[in-house]
């Protein structure tokens, strides 16, 4: 063991480290949510993405992006196997054919009124187990986090 490195150190990040805490819960949180849609063949991530496009406009993939903190190429490579499937289509802003628009397919409307059930049924039993019941107090630490910088 090195001095310029004692264990207290590791004990230190153990303890302290947001990075480490926040990784942890989200693997934790997200494997609750693939459990759970999973008879759907869905993903937490899909999940996310297809609700994030329950909007009256289809909205443009920047706008995804930023939703979901993702980047762009990301957002492409996860919207593939939805769009396979015929949940949404990607079609050329009818203002603007450089920019792409995203479209939830009635195929994708009916896959997500059968999964919204199961999410608030899984969220439900997560917010149990929260200390503020409601997650409020933590959604709101977590939207400064992802958006501060």
């Amino acid at each position: 063991m090195r001095n310029d490195l004692p264990i207290e150190v590791t004990h230190e990040v153990r303890d302290r480290c947001l990075c480490l805490h926040l990784q942890r819960a989200a693997r934790a949180v997200g494997r609750r949510f693939d459990e759970a849609l999973r008879p759907l063949d869905l993903t937490n991530g899909q999940y996310s993405l297809l609700v994030s496009l329950n909007r009256p406009e289809p909205p443009r993939i920047g706008d995804v992006a930023y939703l979901l903190a993702m980047d762009r190429t990301t957002l492409t490579a996860n919207l593939k196997p939805l769009e396979r499937r015929g949940l949404v289509e990607i079609c050329p802003d009818p203002k603007d054919r450089r920019s792409r628009r995203l479209h939830l397919t009635e195929a994708g409307r009916d896959l997500l009124v059968r999964a919204v059930p199961i999410w608030r049924s899984t969220h439900d039993e997560i917010d149990t187990l929260l200390h503020d019941k409601d997650g409020a107090a933590l959604r709101g630490d977590l939207l400064a986090l992802t958006f501060s910088s």
